[in-house]
């Protein structure tokens, strides 16, 4: 299994009356396909795992390994606040398919280094599936340090890490920590393509969702080291990856969904729709502008 490139975050789609819309799911999983997407992530932060009941992260899991049906590497959002919890999920997620784990870093708790440490390492030595790490500082509350990340490294289960803190230095201090058994992936659009320049291996990326095929170029331009192809494919993206900063992940990006007929704008509360205005004009006109130079291409 080969996790790089360009790699979308799922959203989840609902129903108008709040249940999971599988069908608009499956729409979802192949447009990614279609537009050349290299892996999925299931019920992340983007999926709003957090607001999924027990059997709908199942149903959602076996349903996205069922349709990609084994032609790009599904990975399962398994990370809890609690160890043991993040553990059982993991080997619930190998049970159900999943070829690898995204573990967040625990959130609201702020473990220390050591504990974060000892936590990766319980999830990696008892969950059953490869783990990549991730780290959120701006959701968790807790920054998983890279000195923690060169030690966590060495175990073999531990395959690589998606680091969402887009500051150059730490873009630096990631790119020499990744060699050929542990992948380092961007976790933050607006930087992923300095990110993988400096050798970042890919990215996890939110605007994936809506635009598979640009942030697929952008990924094999700056992945191959062509910087100039890199900022040519990241000024097709900048409005849409702007457009979609107006709201905390993933009111913004679920506000895209409708145009293209993969479901539904309306999160689950406490996140609330992206209602009507100029920041939802934004995100329409960006789509439009990248439909029209696709239709041109």
């Amino acid at each position: 299994m080969k996790i790089g490139g360009s790699i979308c975050a799922l959203a989840t789609p609902f129903t108008s009356d709040g249940a999971l819309d599988l069908d608009a799911f499956g729409r979802l999983l192949d447009y990614q396909v279609a537009g050349g997407t290299q892996a999925v992530v299931v019920a992340g932060s983007t999926g709003e795992a957090h607001m999924l009941e027990h059997d709908e992260y199942e149903t959602l899991l076996s349903f996205a390994v069922k349709r990609i049906a084994g032609r790009i590497p599904v990975l399962a959002g398994t990370g809890e606040a609690g160890t043991a919890r993040t553990v059982a999920l993991t080997r619930r997620a190998r049970e159900l398919g999943a070829d690898a784990a995204l573990v967040v870093a625990p959130f609201y708790v702020r473990p220390t280094q050591e504990g974060l440490r000892r936590h990766f390492l319980e999830v990696a030595e008892h969950g059953g599936l490869p783990v990549l790490l991730y780290n959120v500082p701006g959701r968790t509350a807790c920054d998983l340090l890279p000195e923690t990340v060169a030690a966590l490294r060495e175990h073999p289960a531990i395959v690589g890490i998606k680091e969402a803190v887009g500051s150059d230095e730490r873009i630096r201090a990631l790119a020499e920590l990744a060699r050929a058994d542990f992948v380092y992936l961007s976790g933050d659009d607006p930087t992923a393509g300095k990110a993988m320049l400096a050798g970042a291996a890919g990215t996890i990326s939110v605007v994936a969702n809506l635009a598979p095929k640009a942030f697929r170029e952008l990924c094999d331009a700056a992945t191959s080291g062509d910087a100039a192809a890199t900022t040519r494919c990241d000024d097709v993206l900048a409005p849409l990856v702007q457009a979609l900063n107006c709201a905390p992940n993933p009111i913004a990006v679920k506000a895209g969904l409708p145009a293209l007929g993969l479901g539904s704008a309306a999160p689950r509360l406490p996140l609330v729709e992206l209602q009507d205005g100029p920041e939802r004009t934004r995100i329409a006109e960006a789509l439009a502008a990248l439909a029209s130079l696709a239709n041109a291409a």
